[in-house]
C-alpha cells in the first residue's frame, strides 16, 4: 500500500524520473496529431518537456509532453479549468486549449524510450514574465486585480477530481513535517518547527475560510506582463497546480512571491499593493485577512520542504528547484520574530 506520504510528494509526478522526449520526436508528434510545424525551443520546467513551438507562419504554441507518471484526471481538471475560465470571462488573459484533428484536449503517446506521456497544446501568450524585472506599485495593483478576476471566473467550476491533494496546498502543510528531518541544518530544522506550530494554530480559523476551485500558483514566473499594454497583465500561466482550496490561500501565493528577499521591516510592502488591486476586485472577510499572512508563512515553509526534498531526488536540475528557496529563511525569521497577533494585523487597513 503506497505511503500517503508518498502519494501526497508524487501527485502530479512531482518524484518521478523521467528521460526527456528528442525535440525531433515532439515535433513529429504534433505535426502528425495537430498539423502543428516548424521550429521547438525547450523551456526550463519542474517535471515535464515543454517547448515553445513556432510555426512557419508566425503562429506560437505551448506543447507539453507530461512526466510519465501524470495522472490524466489531472490534465482534465487542468483542461476543462481553462476552458471555464474562457467561457466566464473570454478577457481574461489565459491559455487556451487547442484541440487535436481528433478534438481531443489531450492524448497518451508511447515515446521512443518506451515511457506513456499525455501531449497537449495550448495558445502562447506573449510578454514579459514578471519576474524578469521590479514592477511599479501601480503594476503590482494590476496583477492583484487578475488574481481576483480569476477567482470569480473560476467560483462555479467543479471537477470530479478537483479535491485532490497537492503538495503545493499548504492547507496539507502539517502532512509536511516529517521533511523536517531532510533539512541538515539544526538551526533551520527548529525554525521550520516553529513555523508549523504556528501553523496548527491557525488551522480552526483557515478551517472557517471560503473554499473553491482556485489557480493557486500565482507566481511571479506565471505572470506575462506588457508594460505598453493598458491591462500590464497579458498571460495567467500554468495552471499545474489547480486545485479546490481556500481562497485566502491562493492569495498567499501571488503574496509570497512579492517579498522582499531580505526579510526586512519592508517585506509586504509590494505586497500590499497587490493586495489593494485584489480587493478593488474581489472581497476578503475579516477572518480571511488576519489568516492570510500566516498562509504566507505556510508557503514559505512548504517551499522549504518540497524544494529541499526534490533538489535531492533530482540534483542536476537543483539550480532551477532551488532558485527562490534560499532567500526564504530570511522571510521565515520575519514571521517569527513576531507575536502570531502581530502577524494577523500585517494586512489591517489595506483595501480601505
Amino acid at each position: 500500500m503506497l505511503d500517503p506520504r508518498d502519494a501526497l510528494l508524487g501527485a502530479g509526478g512531482l518524484a518521478t524520473r523521467f528521460a526527456s522526449i528528442p525535440d525531433g520526436e515532439a515535433l513529429a508528434l504534433l505535426g502528425d496529431r495537430y498539423g502543428i510545424g516548424g521550429a521547438l525551443k525547450r523551456l526550463d520546467t519542474e517535471k515535464d518537456d515543454t517547448f515553445l513551438v513556432t510555426g512557419a507562419d508566425g503562429a506560437r504554441f505551448i506543447a507539453k509532453i507530461s512526466n510519465p507518471d501524470e495522472d490524466p484526471r489531472e490534465l482534465s481538471l487542468q483542461s476543462e479549468a481553462l476552458e471555464h475560465v474562457a467561457a466566464s470571462d473570454p478577457t481574461l488573459p489565459v491559455p487556451r486549449v487547442v484541440r487535436n484533428r481528433d478534438g481531443e484536449a489531450f492524448f497518451r503517446a508511447e515515446d521512443s524510450h518506451g515511457q506513456t506521456r499525455l501531449v497537449r497544446v495550448l495558445s502562447y501568450l506573449d510578454g514579459t514574465p514578471l519576474d524578469h524585472f521590479e514592477a511599479t506599485a501601480g503594476e503590482r495593483a494590476k496583477v492583484g486585480a487578475i488574481l481576483a478576476r480569476l477567482r470569480l471566473a473560476m467560483a462555479g467550476f467543479a471537477h470530479p477530481h478537483d479535491g485532490r491533494e497537492i503538495a503545493w496546498d499548504v492547507k496539507h502543510l502539517p502532512k509536511l513535517a516529517f521533511l523536517i528531518e531532510a533539512i541538515a541544518d539544526p538551526e533551520k530544522r527548529e525554525k521550520l518547527a516553529r513555523g508549523l506550530e504556528r501553523f496548527r494554530a491557525i488551522e480552526p480559523a483557515l478551517a472557517t475560510c471560503r473554499t473553491q476551485v482556485l489557480h493557486n500558483d500565482f507566481s511571479r514566473s506565471n505572470i506575462v506582463t506588457d508594460r505598453a499594454a493598458p491591462e500590464f497583465v497579458t498571460g495567467a500561466i500554468d495552471f499545474g497546480d489547480v486545485v479546490r482550496t481556500c481562497i485566502v490561500i491562493d492569495v498567499s501565493t501571488a503574496l509570497l512571491n512579492q517579498l522582499m528577499p531580505d526579510g526586512g521591516a519592508g517585506m509586504f510592502d509590494r505586497g500590499r499593493d497587490l493586495l489593494a488591486g485584489y480587493l478593488g476586485v474581489a472581497d476578503l472577510t475579516e477572518t480571511e485577512m488576519r489568516v492570510l499572512p500566516h498562509m504566507v508563512m505556510a508557503r514559505v515553509i512548504a517551499r522549504a520542504l518540497i524544494t529541499t526534498w526534490r533538489a535531492e531526488q533530482f540534483p542536476d536540475n537543483e539550480p532551477y528547484i532551488m532558485r527562490n528557496t534560499h532567500q526564504g529563511w530570511a522571510q521565515l525569521d520575519w514571521f517569527l520574530a513576531r507575536s502570531p497577533e502581530a502577524v494577523s494585523a500585517t494586512f489591517a487597513g489595506v483595501g480601505r
